[in-house]
């Protein structure tokens, strides 16, 4: 269906066509209009208009009730230009040349009588020269406005005028007025840089003009207020005098700025008057129709309407300036002016509000078929057709953007107000994906359990991107109700479909597989299968990238703490500084920091027994900041926080912290391997402790108590409990074995040269502890090595070769031991703090503990631990041989 788009005619009574020497010309279309008593100043227009006239066009082009004709008259009134000026305001119908001879005359033009214009709008060439040859012989220019130059119908008079300018030696000037081009080779003078353009969104009103506006009709609106009708105007003077005109008589105009839509008397009667009633029935209904849509392009406007013509008929539209105008650069979409797009949707809803839902099914369809998902859902929403919605969510993969966006994503905010016995599968399966994005585990597997009834009595069966996002919200379902062995069979049948989804729709949609893998890694972490959920982790990372960051953000710390428990240091510094980064680049607040990434850097400083940067590191990860709570959280800050107590010489308290990770029904579960360290590490406090007896009780009711990490510590307890030949039997065939963990392995080389040494077979005891040794090195693993200290320093002064590695572990100072005594032994101490410093300098001075701990502004308690820790640094047994070292490496 097509049809042409007539040209609009004006309100106002036509005059009608001058015949040679017939009706007079009509005195007022020689008049330039008043100024209103509310005309703005617009220097920053008027001084365009003066350049222009030193050009051959200028053109002020804007729709209805822009001020085109206020802005020119009111520059002409200042006599700036320094010409004479001849106005004419046309209408439909007029013969154009009758005026412009008799305003060219009334400007001081000597145009000779016998020269008598043509009746119609076309003229013959004899008249054109004799025109140009007048204009030619003035001595200044001359100005010619026509104001509604786009009442003229066709193209003779454009082409015969604009032969007359080519000719005037530069002596007419025109300013030519209207809704739209006129049909004037303008190219050319643009090209030429003759042409001065005055368009639209030129004319729309700045901040400042329209408070000035305002002020002149006694509203003077804050700049918030004053700021929302301007957005609510897009600037259009017109829009803004009848805005005033409305609030005028109100008593609080400031709140009703935002109540007052293009359906407000005046405003409507205004649009109606000046653009719709002048429009032919088809054009009518074509922009009632798309005033359902946003912002729209010709194919979508066709598809909404009906019409094949859509494309001719906006590009018509917006070159007339009716309202309709191109969104962006190009012609490639286009949108209503904000009050006029009121006007008709009001129009709309009370002529024909039956047609409404259909129109937005339309729409829905389309922007489906385009692959614009949030635009189609809002459209089947609007339409009332919740079904619709739900099935454009789901048919498009689109069901991994509402898990991770939840209601705050713009596919949730849409659908909110989902009704919750929506009866399709697809409404079911998207009511149980917003259930799940408040946690609410128990709505959202009801939702499932019916979608799953729903599609196996669907005589027609059900596709396949149903089944994906079925599945996939199970997975998620699983994930948060803690239940690893659905996961792991959920995710497993959502691969597998994953794996047969288009390559371009797999690619589109990389988050289901990212949610799949993200719960299938989480799961095998939490069931112990650790290399296997590093794998799955490191795939969810790397898939996550550069789109799903908050997803990246956890995989990173999660596989952090993995790699830090499995030794692997470096590795987990690296993986959550990544965390750490990315979460600053994304402005992360306090409540949405990755606590685990802290977590796994806190671990690492603490094996490299970096007790203060762990310490830092600890306060940061406060577990109680995670919603819902973590057993993995809760458990990994027990752990760290327990071995830096016990680093600090504060065992007892050390042994209570591992306590601290009750389970709480709704927590998330601690992974085995996890929960397994933390029983692991009270054992081996038992035996520090010296109650081996009690260790070995914990260690025989552990989940496989002859695996590897557990034998280790079995073997320390039985060699603590006088029983060092069982715990070398132990321990040896894991120490530097094949299969076995660096941790474990690292571990056992330390039980064998206690043992050994307990023993009296030091030259054992110097061989495993330089395997030890040789293993902490590569990732700085100090920590276990600090543990054993007490028992292996006599094996390590006598052997300088054991003291240089030690060094080379620690990165510590180290000293020749003066006096005779020395005889060539090495001092060796780990660096002091500053704290630990000034208490150093306290016992240098001989000052009591109570004496230090007022001078510091500490406890006597702080004291103690800081002398502890000196002491166990020093390698010293009391206060003054510590003090003695300390002097002798130059410390104090």
């Amino acid at each position: 269906m097509t049809a042409e788009l007539v040209v609009p005619a004006q309100i106002s009574a036509p005059v009608r066509a001058l015949a040679t020497g017939g009706d007079p010309l009509l005195q007022s279309k020689f008049a330039m209009p008043e100024p209103p008593s509310f005309l703005v100043a617009r220097p920053r227009l008027t001084e365009r208009l003066a350049r222009g006239v030193r050009e051959p066009v200028t053109l002020v082009v804007g729709p209805a009730g822009a001020g085109k004709t206020q802005l020119v008259s009111a520059w002409a009134a200042q006599g700036s230009p320094g010409y004479p000026i001849a106005w004419i305001t046309l209408e439909a119908e007029d013969s154009p040349w009758a005026y412009i001879l008799e305003a060219l005359r009334r400007a001081g033009v000597p145009i000779a009588s016998s020269l008598s214009a043509p009746p119609g709008v076309s003229a013959e060439r004899s008249f054109l020269v004799r025109l140009a040859t007048a204009l030619a012989d003035q001595p200044t220019p001359v100005v010619l406005v026509l104001d509604g130059v786009s009442n003229l119908a066709g193209h003779e008079w454009a082409t015969d005028l604009e032969f007359v300018l080519r000719h005037t030696g530069r002596m007419l000037r025109l300013v030519l007025i209207g809704r739209w081009d006129p049909p004037l080779p303008l190219h050319r003078y643009r090209l030429a840089g003759r042409l001065e353009e005055i368009r639209s969104e030129d004319l729309a009103f700045t901040a400042d003009e329209a408070a000035e506006f305002l002020a002149l009709h006694r509203l003077p609106l804050s700049r918030d207020a004053t700021a929302s009708l301007l957005q609510h105007t897009e600037g259009w003077a017109a829009g803004l005098r009848l805005f005033a005109m409305a609030l005028a008589d109100s008593g609080d105009a400031e709140s009703l700025v935002a109540t007052i839509t293009g359906n407000e008397a005046t405003i409507a009667e205004y649009f109606v008057d000046e653009v719709l009633r002048i429009q032919p029935a088809h054009v009518r209904t074509f922009l009632l129709e798309t005033s359902i849509l946003d912002v729209f392009t010709p194919e979508l406007a066709g598809a909404v309407t009906g019409r094949t013509d859509a494309r001719w008929l906006l590009t018509a539209l917006c070159r007339q300036n009716a309202f309709v105008q191109p969104a962006g650069d190009g012609l490639t979409a286009y949108r209503c002016h904000r009050l006029f797009a009121e006007l008709l949707q009001a129009q709309l809803s009370r002529e024909e509000p039956e047609r409404i839902p259909e129109l937005h099914r339309r729409a829905s369809t389309w922007f489906a078929s385009a692959g614009q998902v949030t635009e189609a859902v809002a459209h089947a929403v609007a339409a009332g057709d919740w079904s619709m919605a739900a099935a454009v969510v789901v048919e498009d993969f689109a069901i991994g953007r509402l898990l991770l966006e939840g209601r705050t994503g713009r596919i949730g905010e849409h659908l909110s107000a989902l009704p919750a016995g929506i009866d399709s599968p697809e409404g079911a399966v998207a009511a149980a994906a917003l259930a799940l994005s408040v946690r609410d585990t128990v709505t959202s597997a009801a939702h499932l359990d019916r979608a799953e009834e729903m599609m196996m009595s669907r005589t027609s069966g059900y596709t396949p991107a149903l089944a994906v996002a079925h599945l996939v919200t199970g997975v998620v379902l699983a994930r948060l109700r803690d239940d690893t062995t659905a996961v792991l069979h959920t995710a497993s049948a959502a691969e597998d479909l994953l794996a047969q989804m288009p390559a371009g729709r797999a690619d589109r949609h990389r988050e289901l597989r990212v949610l799949v893998l993200g719960a299938k890694g989480d799961a095998q972490s939490r069931i112990g299968a650790v290399d296997a959920a590093a794998v799955t982790l490191t795939e969810t990372a790397n898939a996550a990238d550069g789109t799903f960051e908050n997803v990246r953000i956890g995989a990173l710390a999660h596989l952090a703490l993995i790699e830090a428990h499995r030794g692997r240091l470096r590795h987990a510094e690296k993986l959550a500084d990544q965390a750490t980064e990315l979460a600053d680049r994304l402005g992360l607040g306090p409540a949405s920091r990755p606590v685990g990434a802290e977590l796994a850097l806190a671990w690492v400083a603490m094996e490299r027994y970096d007790i203060d940067t762990a310490g830092r590191h600890l306060r940061v990860a406060d577990p109680r900041r995670i919603r819902p709570a973590d057993g993995m959280i809760h458990a990994a800050f027990a752990l760290i926080r327990s071995r830096r107590l016990q680093a600090r010489g504060e065992l007892r308290s050390a042994l209570t912290a591992l306590g601290d990770t009750v389970s709480v029904p709704g927590w998330l579960a601690a992974p085995s391997w996890l929960t397994r360290q933390l029983t692991l590490t009270r054992a081996r406090l038992l035996v520090t402790m010296g109650q081996p007896e009690e260790a070995l009780e914990i260690l025989a009711d552990l989940a496989d108590p002859g695996a590897d990490d557990a034998a280790v510590v079995t073997a320390s307890a039985l060699a603590a409990n006088s029983d060092a030949a069982q715990a070398r039997e132990i321990v040896e065939p894991l120490a530097g074995a094949t299969g076995v963990a660096a941790p474990v392995s690292l571990e056992a080389w330390l039980v064998l040269a206690t043992a050994a040494a307990r023993q009296g077979e030091l030259d054992d005891a110097r061989a495993a502890l330089r395997q030890a040794l040789r293993a902490a090195t590569p990732e700085s693993q100090r920590r276990v090595v600090q543990q054993v200290w007490a028992d292996l320093r006599r094996v390590l002064r006598d052997d300088d070769e054991l003291a240089a590695q030690y060094r080379q572990l620690q990165g510590i100072a180290t000293a020749a031991r003066p006096g005779p005594a020395a005889s060539g032994a090495m001092v060796v101490y780990e660096q002091l703090s500053k704290r630990e410093m000034e208490v150093l300098e306290g016992m240098a001075a001989m000052l009591p503990t109570e004496e230090i701990a007022a001078t510091l502004y500490v406890s006597v308690n702080t004291v103690k631990t800081h002398v502890r820790s000196i002491l166990r640094k020093l390698s010293a047994a009391r206060r003054n041989e510590a003090v003695r070292r300390a002097r002798a490496l130059g410390l104090i």
